[in-house]
């Protein structure tokens, strides 16, 4: 909030922040076929539903099959 400079008080300028996200590149469409084989994959190997370890790639950012297989590891030791 901005307030009036007087007698022993601080002025505040009020800040703007924007809340629009940046989009990404357009990844390649053979990337994400593959990436979406390697889901399909690890779903079927680790006796998950995709959708949690799609889940798990976009939180992780990777696509790596060994990072994923990790944070679903990590899970299944919590439950």
């Amino acid at each position: 909030m901005a307030r009036r400079a007087s007698a022993g008080r601080t002025s505040f300028a009020r800040t703007t922040v924007s809340h629009t996200q940046i989009k990404k590149e357009a990844a390649n469409p053979v990337d994400e076929q593959a990436l979406e084989e390697t889901i399909a994959y690890l779903a079927k190997r680790h006796r998950v539903s995709q959708a949690i370890v799609r889940e798990i790639a976009r939180k992780l950012g990777s696509g790596e099959r060994t990072a994923i297989e990790r944070e679903i590891a990590r899970g299944k030791s919590r439950r």
